[in-house]
């Protein structure tokens, strides 16, 4: 998906340049077929749930840039796509990039504190039901708690230690801190392995359990080169 043509561009905030893939209207129409097969549910309420999704996956992806610009790091892009997003940014260091990976995961978490803030100061300023009708409260209180929770999963599906999700790329980052660049390579490349075989399975778990699935499959051949060129970069030193 990173090497879709981009069907829409524009300057986004601090000027950093976004540019949204074909696959992100597949993404939003899947959602709102689905949302629309629902007994009940408005057409409305998909387009809503959509919006919503996309916005918050931008988001993420302009802390990654914040990220960077903050330490004076050029952002050459951000990309959406039916699959989630990427932030394009020069070259950093380790030090360096261990902000800007992190900021993604750290603005969906504050989203979800600010959405739930805002869902509960809603709630507790709704109406007396006999003197007014509640419902347009109800309904953004709703929308708000939803926004908020999809961001929390968000928080936490980033955090898998599975490339490249930013969990991959930050276990990745924190071993080099502690053990050598070969071993910290073949370690993050073992545990993204393990994590990347069972993610199949999970997702079948999933789409059982709750009724859908991530757009996203982790690049096992990557982790398994990760291991093996973990184990040759040791070999080479120790010659």
């Amino acid at each position: 998906m990173e090497n879709e043509t981009s069907i829409l561009r524009f300057r986004g905030p601090w000027g950093v340049p976004i540019e949204i893939a074909p696959s992100v209207l597949f993404l939003v129409g899947l959602i709102v077929m689905v949302n629309a097969s629902a007994a009940g549910a408005a057409l409305a309420d998909g387009v809503i749930l959509a919006v919503i999704l996309v916005l918050s996956i931008l988001l993420h992806e302009l802390g990654h840039a914040w990220g960077a610009m903050v330490q004076g790091v050029r952002v050459d892009r951000i990309v959406l796509h039916g699959g989630g997003g990427f932030c394009r940014h020069a070259a950093a260091g380790a030090r360096a990039s261990e902000l800007i990976v992190a900021m993604g995961p750290i603005v969906n978490l504050g989203l979800w504190a600010v959405l739930s803030l805002g869902a509960e100061a809603i709630w507790f300023s709704m109406p007396d039901p006999t003197q007014n009708d509640p419902y347009v409260y109800l309904y953004v209180a709703e929308w708000l708690w939803f926004a908020a929770h999809l961001n929390l999963m968000l928080f936490a599906l980033n955090l898998i230690p599975v490339q490249p999700l930013d969990g991959g790329k930050l276990l990745h980052l924190g071993l080099l801190r502690v053990m050598s660049e070969a071993r910290a390579l073949q370690v993050a490349g073992a545990v993204g392995l393990v994590c990347a075989l069972v993610w199949l399975p999970a997702m079948i778990v999933m789409f059982v359990t709750f009724g859908f699935v991530l757009l996203f499959l982790p690049n096992i051949a990557m982790h398994w080169h990760m291991v093996r060129g973990g184990r040759r970069l040791d070999r080479l030193r120790r010659r």
